[in-house]
């Protein structure tokens, strides 16, 4: 039997992605955290870069500070994370959710977005098999959930995410893999304009802005994975549970009307449950509710 033989065997398959899905996952904690501050670093440089063309400024040196460098330490005391305590899942077990150098609690959803990465590829693994479909799950699903953790915590989707992501999405639908190409086109036009007239209406009845722009692209990336035909599944899904649990939150945590709640993470979770479960939603709820 050949290796790919033996690795598209159903008993093998799912737990090797697991595996894979675990160190995804573990490098989705680096993206989480740092792309953000990486956007900042480049709005400080513009900002500085501006300034030194009207105002003559000293140029400052900024150290190297991306994705792969510097090694990730503890923020709290410095320490350089060696590469046995940053085995996914396993290393925060062993070093019972604390820094092993100054004790500090070691954030538990570090581990939750690990294990979801492996759940993710094992799953996609399981349903799709050895196939680029496989692939194209495991991209999208990992994508939604990084962006979903950034806007939680800061209330930004990077283009650096959503753009490639609707890229991609054409690019895996150059073959219908998981819609023809015409409808992901269309998916990602209507995607991006029907936020947009939202967006705007709400503004001009309001005077205020209901969302932000990175949710249009989200949609956009979603339509240009899932097509046209899933984008009212989408919609209807994100709203839903964002209606839930920003109400839940006003009644239940005293979460001041005011203060936004980032839409993202919902069109995220709908995006990938239109992914992965999205025929069977349709075929069996939707027309319950028509």
């Amino acid at each position: 039997m050949s290796f790919l033989g033996w690795l598209g065997q159903p008993a093998v398959l799912p737990w090797v992605a697991l595996a894979i899905g675990l160190c995804v996952g573990s490098f989705l904690n680096v993206v989480i955290h740092r792309l953000p501050r990486m956007m900042e670093r480049d709005w400080r440089a513009q900002c500085a870069e501006l300034a030194a063309a009207t105002v003559s400024v000293p140029a400052t040196h900024q150290a190297p500070y991306n994705l792969w460098v510097p090694r990730s330490t503890c923020p709290s005391c410095g320490h350089r994370i060696g590469a046995l305590e940053n085995v996914p899942l396993l290393s925060w077990l062993w070093l019972r959710a604390r820094c092993s150098a100054c004790g500090t609690a070691i954030s538990l959803r570090y581990p939750v977005i690990e294990l979801a990465g492996g759940v993710i590829a094992a799953y996609a693994a399981s349903r799709y098999g050895l196939t680029f479909a496989a692939l194209g799950a495991v991209i999208f699903c990992c994508s939604l959930l990084a962006l979903a953790a950034i806007d939680l915590d800061t209330q930004l989707l990077p283009d650096d995410i959503t753009l490639p992501l609707l890229w991609a999405g054409l690019a895996f639908n150059l073959g219908a893999t998981f819609a023809p190409l015409v409808a992901a086109v269309i998916g990602a036009m209507a995607g991006y304009l029907s936020l947009w007239l939202v967006y705007w209406a709400f503004k001009l009845v309001t005077g205020k802005e209901g969302m932000g722009y990175g949710d249009f692209k989200l949609l956009a990336a979603i339509g240009a994975w899932l097509g046209w035909q899933m984008l009212p599944l989408v919609i209807l899904l994100s709203s839903v549970v964002g209606a839930t649990v920003g109400i839940s939150l006003i009644v239940f945590t005293r979460h001041g009307r005011d203060r936004p709640i980032p839409f993202g993470p919902y069109l995220a979770a709908a995006g990938a449950i239109a992914l992965l479960w999205g025929g069977d939603i349709a075929r069996r709820w939707l027309p319950l509710l028509a």
